[in-house]
């Protein structure tokens, strides 16, 4: 019979909520009538009761219902309520009041917080604030409470109440950083700005903000222009989000206390390590514990809460509180500390369980740590469904039950090392073993050296940093000398703790780039680890006892009264009667003396999971190179710039160009965000990561500029290269040098290349490259060219005998030399290509009539920024593509551009928009 009814019922509820998650309509309804038939089967068997069927059998289907009920309720409501389409509100001006939802939080010049929408309006843009009128006024003027408005009107927009919309606004000046510093969570705020549409993933596997805030229930983004774009009001009464308000405050303070106490980077460190405060830390310090695997430590978990219940239950027993009383008033303070630390998933989860915990020890009830684990989930998942979408819930409960599970399996393996170090090692190595998969298959990257870091840093991060910045913290108030003092000294540690992790990321060999693996891979990993550890322990402890054969006599005086875990009679254990003892002998001797068979089956369990662990994981790695004999280019949507990327037939990775993140001008100090938008290290690296590129065997930088250069810098810090192909010219620009420098330092071969050479990755692929012209008189110093467009790397790849020409951001006199070159040379035409890469963006400079008619593109491809400055494409060139008869696919439209190349021909598709004819 099932033991653990409310954990196997908080399976079928995921379960179900899982299927209405990826499901609908018929196909949901075939997946609930598949997992409804093993409820039954267990019934049948007799290994549950058919009550217990029932009630899992109806946690499947109301857990579905409840998500399908859920995603019927999480739609916009603005389109109905402003009488236009969705298209139509896509950066339209609107005036909206409202409550503020959330902290209000800034980074550099921008300030960003959440609003739930009382009124909406449509507002001619340009139209002065003054014209909207006084705050009274503007909020009659929203509000479905203004008798002014017509009934329509009126309906229009209460139907809008309680849309949630997340606001953005830029301030302009600094003295606005105190305005904004005023706003608080529960204040009512009137904001005019432009709606906009949160952007949906631009490229196969790239991340969708669209879809992570629909999990929020946020459908646009607001934003405004300077604190004037907004005019708040106080909250005057008291709310049920008041206690929020306060909560907002209490974490505010104490933040700005942790600041007066550290340095940074050491602030924002120890407000994500003690408060849960990880808007501020240090980006670069976050990148190096990511890469090691150790940013839980920067989140508040269970070990934090742990850690908190504990404390407060010594120091009441110490002041001679009865134990109902000491359980009690920690039951009551462990919501305060949720709060107080961010109130994220993981310690809502580790709260919860505390407080079940808790409540259990005062009254008796449900001791088990699963069931406790899955009523956690379960009232969560009730509360909001959408939080089984959220990496960290996921983390934190997939975690704590592979610990409850998977470690006393693991246990016995360390029975010979010390208790301590053995206990130490097996969750160290259980808990790395379990996130495995989720951490490939959201980070794609895992370090071989994380089981060692966590073993050494966590408890030193725990034991000692932790405390030390909790009572700098505490005394920073009461004797300031002693905090200060107190926090130079966890600085110190600090120093220590970035030093070794920074040493141990400089081996760089032991991180794994993995792509990310499908459902199925996932769970037969958790399968034959299962299956491994259980028979690992079913071997370990055979070997401790005597072996016998079947028909042997087993000796049975040893095994006289109850037994304890190690199989040695207890300590406090009482002396069994004589019946009683005669019948626990018969069934002790075959426990402690199994038959000299029993240990076959585990060794060939073992074996067999092992093989299957091991192809398992090596599939897993090696998914990219398993090919067919077709190769693959993407034209990546970064934004206004360039990159693609090439996998020959043969598995090599050839990345051309990697777009960059363009500024204009010296920004003030104050601007500065803490973690600005890089497309390199945000967009590129991650894609290629998440798609297995273990390694590039080429880069090639068509020219210095920074919308093309710019991006390579994450690519070269984050990813191992072979060789570093330019155009050998140096573009005289600080990014410049120090990514050639990086190079240098990673060890990657630099090769200036020109027009004549050739590259042939594998017997498929060639690359002719046809641009730069060698430098005068064989100069051989490389010289800095400020225009660096006319100097681009232009190369014809030839994959599977199709053809396709890069051009980089050539202008139009590179394509007029080549032009006349191939003209000297008898070419009056060359062979047609199948693609061609729009040099420049598209912009008039370039894709000349005489050019398009020398390599006759069947097809063309645009990389531009959606909606950019420099109006790319422009209407000249895609009216001579039109005149040549090219078929034009843009990446500010159609997102990735990804073509499959094979013998037989070529395959296209995009990630946004059906192609067009």
């Amino acid at each position: 019979m099932n033991r653990r009814p409310l954990l196997s019922f908080t399976v079928c509820w995921v379960g179900g909520s899982a299927a209405g998650c990826v499901f609908s309509g018929r196909s949901l309804l075939l997946c609930l009538a598949g997992m409804l038939v093993l409820p039954v089967i267990w019934a049948v068997s007799g290994r549950i009761h058919w009550k217990a069927a029932a009630a899992f059998m109806l946690a499947l289907v109301v857990s579905a219902l409840y998500w399908e009920y859920g995603e019927i309720r999480n739609v916009t409501l603005l389109p109905e309520a402003l009488g236009q389409p969705v298209s139509g509100l896509n950066e339209a001006y609107v005036t909206a009041a409202g409550v503020i939802a959330s902290p209000v939080e800034r980074d550099g010049d921008r300030v960003d917080f959440v609003v739930k929408l009382s009124g909406i309006k449509l507002h001619q843009q340009g139209e002065p604030a003054a014209a909207v009128g006084t705050e009274g006024e503007v909020q009659a003027e929203v509000n479905p409470g203004d008798t002014a408005k017509t009934g329509a009107e009126r309906a229009l927009e209460r139907s809008a109440e309680g849309e949630r919309v997340t606001v953005q606004i830029k301030l302009q000046e600094e003295n606005e950083i105190a305005v904004a510093a005023q706003w608080q969570r529960g204040d009512r705020i009137i904001i005019e700005g432009e709606l906009i549409q949160p952007q949906t993933a631009r490229n196969f596997g790239g991340f969708d903000y669209r879809a992570y805030l629909l999990t929020q229930k946020i459908h646009w983004l607001l934003k405004g222009t300077g604190t004037a774009s907004a005019t708040v009001t106080s909250q005057d009464s008291w709310e049920p989000s008041t206690i929020l308000r306060w909560n907002d405050r209490a974490r505010s303070v104490l933040g700005a206390e942790m600041s007066r106490l550290f340095q940074e980077p050491h602030a924002g460190y120890m407000k994500g390590l003690v408060i849960g405060i990880q808007q501020e830390l240090d980006p670069e310090t976050f990148r190096q514990f990511s890469q090691l695997g150790l940013t839980h430590i920067l989140a508040i978990s269970g070990m934090h809460v742990a850690v908190y219940a504990g404390v407060i239950l010594f120091l009441l027993r110490r002041c001679r509180f009865t134990r109902e009383t000491a359980l009690t008033v920690t039951l009551l303070l462990v919501p305060v500390y949720v709060l107080l630390s961010g109130a994220g998933p993981s310690v809502i989860r580790a709260g919860i369980m505390s407080m079940i915990a808790l409540l259990a020890a005062r009254f008796g009830l449900l001791k088990d740590g699963l069931n406790i684990l899955a009523a956690s989930a379960l009232m969560m998942l009730v509360w909001n469904p959408y939080l089984l979408l959220s990496v960290s819930f996921q983390l934190s409960f997939l975690v704590t039950a592979g610990l409850m599970v998977y470690t006393p399996l693991a246990a016995p393996l360390f029975r010979r090392l010390p208790d301590w170090l053995g206990s130490s090692l097996s969750v160290t190595i259980i808990a790395q073993l379990v996130s495995f998969p989720l951490t490939i298959y959201y980070f794609n990257q895992f370090s071989l050296l994380s089981v060692a870091a966590n073993l050494l840093l966590v408890p030193f991060i725990t034991l000692m940093v932790l405390p030390l910045g909790t009572l700098a913290l505490m005394l920073g108030r009461v004797w300031n000398a002693a905090a200060l003092f107190i926090a130079q000294l966890a600085e110190q540690l600090n120093n220590a703790t970035f030093a070794a992790v920074e040493r141990v990321n400089s081996f760089t060999a032991g991180v794994l780039i993995w792509a990310s693996p499908s459902i199925l891979w996932i769970c037969l990993y958790y399968g034959l680890l299962f299956g491994l550890l259980y028979a690992l322990k079913q071997q370990t402890e055979a070997r401790l006892v005597p072996q016998f054969m079947d028909d042997e006599t087993r000796p049975l005086g040893e095994l006289e009264g109850p037994i304890n875990g190690r199989g040695k009679p207890g300590r406090n254990s009482q002396p069994d009667s004589p019946s009683t003892a005669n019948s626990r002998r018969a069934v002790f001797a075959f426990q402690a003396y199994p038959p000299a068979g029993a240990t076959h089956w585990s060794s060939t369990a073992a074996i067999l999971c092992t093989l299957g662990l091991t192809i398992l994981l090596y599939k897993g790695y090696n998914a990219e190179a398993l090919r067919d004999g077709s190769g693959s280019i993407s034209y990546l949507d970064i934004g206004q710039g360039d990159s693609s990327l090439i996998t020959t037939p043969g598995g090599a990775h050839i990345l051309v160009d990697g777009g960059g993140t363009v500024s204009f001008g010296n920004r003030e100090e104050w601007r500065i965000r803490r973690n600005p938008f890089e497309v390199g290290a945000k967009t590129l690296l991650p894609l290629l990561k998440q798609r297995g590129i273990h390694r590039l065997d080429a880069v090639i930088l068509t020219h210095g500029d920074q919308d093309h250069a710019g991006g390579l810098q994450a690519v070269l810090e984050g990813m191992p290269v072979s060789a570093l192909l330019f155009n050998g010219t140096l573009a005289g620009t600080e990014a410049y040098s120090k990514l050639m420098a990086t190079a240098l330092d990673a060890g990657v071969r630099l090769y200036p290349v020109q027009q004549g050479m050739t590259l042939a990755p594998d017997d498929a692929t060639n690359l002719h490259f046809l641009w730069p012209e060698p430098p005068a008189g064989g100069q051989t110093l490389l010289e800095e060219v400020k225009d660096q467009n006319h100097e681009s790397v232009v190369f014809l790849l030839e994959m599977n005998g199709q053809s396709f020409l890069f051009t980089g951001d050539m202008d139009q006199a590179a394509e007029e030399a080549l032009l006349r070159s191939a003209s000297q040379s008898g070419i009056a035409q060359a062979k047609p290509i199948d693609v061609l890469k729009a040099a420049h963006h598209g912009s008039k400079t370039a894709t000349s009539s005489d050019w398009l008619a020398f390599w006759k593109p069947g097809a063309a491809v645009i990389s531009a920024g959606v909606n950019n400055l420099y109006g790319h494409p422009h209407g000249i060139v895609l009216e001579r593509l039109a005149d040549a008869g090219t078929h034009v696919y843009r990446t500010d439209q159609q997102g990735e551009i990804q073509l499959r190349v094979g013998k037989e021909g070529i395959t296209l598709r995009h990630k946004l928009t059906p192609a067009p004819d």
